[in-house]
C-alpha cells in the first residue's frame, strides 16, 4: 500500500525539512529510533522519503528487560530494508534525576554516533502531543518563557543538528499510519505509569479539551512563546554588546549600565554568562539567580562566583567546580582553556589542573598580575606531580600561555 495514502502525513517530512537545508538535503541523515510508534513511523517516513541515506541508532538504557526486544524490532526493520542500524548502550550511574539523565546521556551517546559515521543531522519523533504535554509540565513547574517556548524544528548544537520533523504530526495519526503500514511497533508500558510527570500530563489533556485548552492551543502558546523568546533573546544580545566584555574568561559587567537594564533582561543575560563561563547547557533556577543579583556579597551558583564591587559585576569559575579537574599540556581544560607551552618543551609527564591555594602560594608576585584572587584560583596551571611549573594567569613562568579557545572567548 502507497505511503500517500494515509493523508494526514502526505508530505509531512518534506515539508519539514525542506525550509531548514534549503533545498539541499545531506546525504546522510541520522534517525534515533526506540521501537516506539512515534519513532517507528518517522523511521518509515524518512525512509519514504528517500533524499538521504538513512542511518538508524537505538540507544538502550538497560533499565527494562523489554528494552532489548524493542531494539531487535528496529533491528528487523532495517535488515529488512537495507539499513544501517546501530546499537548502542547507556547506563545510569544512580545520581540525579533518571529522567533528566536519560535524556542527557542518550543525546550524548547519540552525537558520538552520528560524529563516528561523519553524520550532522539526527532526526527525532517528537510530535504535537509532545509539545502540548511538555508545555503543561513547564508550567506547572512555573516555568518562564524559556520554558513554555516551544521546541525547535531544529536545533545546532555546534556539532550536531537535532531535527524534529513530525512536530505537526498528532500521535493518533502516526499509530493510524503504521497500522495502514503494517509496521510493527512497541509500547513502552512506562507510558501508562502514573509516576511520571508526562504521563501526568497526557492523562490532564482529557479534562482540560472541555475548557477549551486542546493540544491544538497549547501548542499554539507554545509557539506564541518561542517568538517571544526570540525577542527577549535579541533584547539579551544588545544588551551584553553594550555592558559586558570577556576578561581572562570571566565575564565583566559595567554596573551601572547592567542594573539599569529591565530585569529581565538582566536575569537572562546573568544567566548567559553563568552558562557561559561553567559551560552548563542548562540554565541556573529561576530563584536562586534572582537572589543572587540582589546579593551585594560574592556568590556561587551554577559552577561559579558573581563578585559585586562597586563599578563592575564579574562572574568567575568557582574554584571548588574545577578543583578535581585534571588534564594532559594540549588537551581543552574546563572546556575553555588551552596551555601552551614554550616552543621545544617535552611535556610528558605533566598535567594541568586549577591553581588552587596551593599554587597561587607559591606564586609571589600574582597581584602584579592584575586579575581577581578568586579568578587565579580557578585558573589552569601546569604541574609536575606536587610542584607548580607554571601558572601563566598568576604571572609565574611567562613563556607558557593560557588562551581560550574562539567559543569561549567571546560573550555574545
Amino acid at each position: 500500500m502507497s505511503v500517500r495514502r494515509d493523508k494526514a502525513l502526505d508530505g509531512v517530512i518534506d515539508a519539514a525539512l525542506a525550509p531548514l537545508m534549503a533545498g539541499a538535503p545531506p546525504k546522510k541523515i541520522g534517525v534515533a529510533v526506540s521501537g516506539g510508534g512515534d519513532s517507528m513511523a518517522l523511521l518509515d517516513l524518512l525512509r519514504c522519503w528517500g533524499r538521504a541515506e538513512i542511518f538508524i541508532a537505538s540507544v538502550n538504557h538497560g533499565l527494562r528487560a523489554e528494552a532489548a526486544e524493542e531494539v531487535q524490532l528496529v533491528a528487523n526493520y532495517a535488515a529488512a530494508h537495507g539499513l544501517h542500524h546501530d546499537s548502542l548502550t547507556w547506563q545510569w550511574d544512580g545520581t540525579g534525576n533518571l529522567q533528566q539523565a536519560a535524556r542527557e546521556g542518550r543525546q550524548a551517546v547519540l552525537r558520538d554516533w552520528a560524529v563516528g559515521h561523519g553524520i550532522a543531522f539526527v532526526a527525532l519523533g517528537h510530535t504535537a502531543d509532545d509539545q502540548a504535554e511538555t508545555f503543561l509540565m513547564r508550567l506547572a513547574r512555573g516555568s518562564g518563557v524559556d520554558g513554555l517556548a516551544a521546541m525547535a524544528a531544529a536545533r545546532d548544537d555546534g556539532v550536531v543538528t537535532w531535527l524534529r520533523p513530525l512536530l505537526e504530526a498528532r500521535r493518533e495519526d502516526l499509530r493510524v499510519y503504521l497500522l495502514v503500514e503494517d509496521i510493527a511497533w512497541a509500547d513502552d508500558p512506562s507510558n501508562a505509569d502514573t509516576q511520571f510527570d508526562r504521563v501526568k500530563a497526557r492523562q490532564m489533556m482529557e479534562t482540560l479539551a472541555p475548557l477549551g485548552l486542546t493540544h491544538e492551543r497549547l501548542v499554539q502558546t507554545a509557539a506564541h512563546m518561542a517568538r517571544e523568546r526570540e525577542v527577549l533573546a535579541y533584547a539579551a544580545a544588545q544588551a551584553k554588546a553594550r555592558c559586558a566584555w570577556v576578561m581572562d574568561g570571566d565575564v565583566v559587567f559595567e554596573r551601572g549600565s547592567f542594573e539599569a537594564l529591565p530585569e529581565a533582561t538582566r536575569l537572562r543575560v546573568m544567566a548567559d554568562a553563568l552558562c557561559f563561563v561553567s559551560g552548563a547547557s542548562y540554565r541556573p533556577r529561576f530563584r536562586a539567580l534572582a537572589a543572587a543579583l540582589k546579593n551585594e556579597a560574592a556568590t556561587a551558583l551554577h559552577g561559579c562566583l558573581i563578585v559585586p564591587k562597586a563599578a563592575q559585576i564579574t562572574v568567575t569559575r568557582e574554584g571548588s567546580a574545577v578543583r578535581n579537574l585534571h588534564g594532559e599540556v594540549g588537551d581543552t581544560w574546563d572546556g575553555r582553556w588551552q596551555l601552551v607551552p614554550p616552543d621545544g618543551l617535552i611535556c610528558e609527564g605533566l598535567r594541568v589542573a586549577a591553581l588552587g591555594e596551593t599554587g597561587l602560594a607559591q606564586c609571589e608576585d600574582w597581584r602584579a598580575s592584575g586579575r581577581p584572587r578568586a579568578s587565579l584560583l580557578a585558573s589552569p596551571a601546569v604541574w609536575d606531580g606536587d610542584c607548580l611549573v607554571a601558572a601563566p594567569m598568576a604571572g609565574q613562568d611567562a613563556d607558557w600561555r593560557a588562551e581560550l579557545v574562539p567559543e569561549r572567548s567571546e560573550f555574545a
